[in-house]
């Protein structure tokens, strides 16, 4: 028989630091798709928010959907849940540099009135779909599906090392 190891989607790749600039994983706890059926009371983010719920981060990430990332929840009335745990990869994206190696990557209004904190967008990450989270001043929280991983961080590592030599 076979032992098989969980590993984290970015095992092996990551931390990374170029510049200003640091890319690292994170590995919640779970992520947990929410989905509001027909007379849902449950009040999800309305489109681009995110809010604290539970002890965890509930992101929009679609009409009526959102990601819970944190603890597993417990069954919520009118809310179909999903676990989606190994479906994503969890990619931070910090330092003085962080918007200007996304500008690379992204058509998305990285301006504070565009993603502001605590805002969120789903875009494109290079040429894959990403929900992007602004969790800080400098700080961006990059969710791609976990058979993306390894395309996307070779794709911010080369905006970084891009980035790094203008300075």
């Amino acid at each position: 028989m076979a032992n098989l190891i969980a590993r984290s989607p970015a095992e092996g790749l990551l931390p990374l630091a170029n510049g200003d600039a640091t890319l690292s994983e994170v590995v919640p706890e779970a992520i947990t798709s929410l989905m509001a059926l027909d007379g849902a009371t449950f009040p999800l983010p309305g489109p681009g928010r995110s809010t604290q719920r539970g002890g965890g981060l509930l992101l929009w990430s679609g009409r009526n959907q959102a990601l819970l990332v944190g603890p597993r929840p417990d069954p919520i009335p009118q809310i179909a849940m999903t676990d989606q745990s190994d479906a994503w990869a969890v990619l931070r994206l910090e330092g003085p540099a962080a918007r200007a190696v996304l500008a690379r990557l992204t058509p998305l209004d990285l301006r504070d009135a565009g993603l502001g904190e605590g805002r969120v967008a789903r875009s494109l990450l290079g040429h894959m779909p990403a929900l992007f989270h602004r969790a800080g001043p400098d700080r961006y929280e990059l969710f791609v599906f976990r058979s993306m991983t390894g395309t996307a961080v070779h794709e911010v590592e080369r905006a970084m090392r891009g980035v790094a030599a203008r300075g």
